[in-house]
């Protein structure tokens, strides 16, 4: 069942409405400058902002190790992961030659390729001006990870179209990189702007991460569905040459030979509507999805698990909500 959207992001925004507020006036100061044609961009940008699930994520660790209390230093470090995951996306259409990002229009796509680049690096530099606020060395050591693992993560999965070879080894590996590494680092480095408590920073880190697994779960999910609040059409991966977990997990529970021919074919990525459609019903009749909805939901309470040592408050209620919140979701 899919969660109401809404009245889950207010009960996860609540203990952090503040810092929300103060987060957006830092985040929005940066989107202003007198080049005309970069502040046409980044106005455009600005208007079409998401959930902010990572500067959530980063301000309700921030008040869960600093007892309530969230710094400049966790609003800035927001800032920072809101940045690097903006300009990453502009990149990401860029690769993907995508035409449309949440509904809208591209930057690519309205202003072309050299723009994009362009603007995605005054993002990034936005990033990087917003973790220097904080005056810790190791907030640039975290983002700068955390880029490495993004880039490496996209590279894997852009060769792994190329590799006949299907494993869930290689898939976790790649969803590990190139998106639960950027919710690893949100929360390891809300910790790091209260706290210089390794322990706990390495505990919350893996908590990140496990959220972050469930994130791409669940989007990888959404492709085999025909539901128009869905951002993608069904099998749209497949178009790109993508094979996810529950397409993996069909062809591997039944080593069905008809259907590894046809996978394979779908990497090579001349594959007909037909045959994805083929591919998306072997899905569904194999216990694909169940297996992968049961894999994020493990995820999920190893995430919550993660929490248990924090004593009940508000901010841990909101976090519970924040993990249901990402295996529940409809869009």
């Amino acid at each position: 069942m899919f969660f109401k959207n809404m009245d889950a992001l207010q009960q996860i925004r609540k203990p952090i409405e503040a810092e929300m507020s103060q987060y957006k006036q830092v985040f929005d100061s940066y989107l202003v400058h007198t080049n005309p044609l970069l502040s046409r961009v980044l106005d455009n940008i600005g208007n079409r902002r998401g959930k902010m699930m990572r500067p959530m994520l980063t301000l309700l660790i921030a008040k869960l190790v600093g007892e309530g209390q969230a710094n400049d230093n966790a609003i800035y470090t927001a800032a920072t992961f809101e940045f690097f995951h903006t300009a990453s996306l502009v990149h990401d259409d860029i690769v993907d030659e995508s035409e449309e990002r949440r509904g809208q229009e591209s930057v690519n796509n309205a202003y072309g390729n050299q723009i994009a680049v362009l603007v995605g690096d005054f993002i990034l530099a936005n990033a990087l001006l917003c973790a220097a606020k904080t005056e810790n060395i190791e907030l640039i050591n975290v983002v700068s990870y955390a880029a490495q693992d993004l880039a490496d993560g996209e590279l894997l999965q852009l060769n792994n179209v190329e590799n006949e070879e299907i494993t869930e080894e290689v898939y976790f590996r790649i969803i590990r990189n190139k998106t639960a590494a950027l919710f690893a680092a949100c929360a390891e480095a809300g910790v790091m702007s209260v706290s210089s408590d390794k322990n706990t920073r390495a505990l919350l880190k893996e908590f990140g991460e496990n959220v972050g697994i469930c994130f791409q779960i669940r989007d990888d999910i959404f492709d085999y569905h025909h539901s128009p609040s869905i951002g993608k059409p069904t099998g749209n991966d497949m178009k790109e040459g993508k094979l996810t977990l529950p397409v993996i997990h069909a062809l591997l529970s039944t080593g069905n030979e008809e259907m590894l021919a046809l996978a394979r074919k779908v990497k090579t990525r001349k594959v007909s509507q037909e045959e994805i459609d083929a591919l998306v019903d072997f899905t569904k009749q194999n216990g694909g999805i169940e297996y992968a909805v049961q894999m994020m939901n493990d995820y999920a309470q190893k995430a919550k698990d993660l929490l248990a040592s924090f004593p009940d408050s508000d901010v841990k209620q909101a976090l519970f909500t924040y993990v249901d919140y990402v295996v529940g979701r409809s869009i």
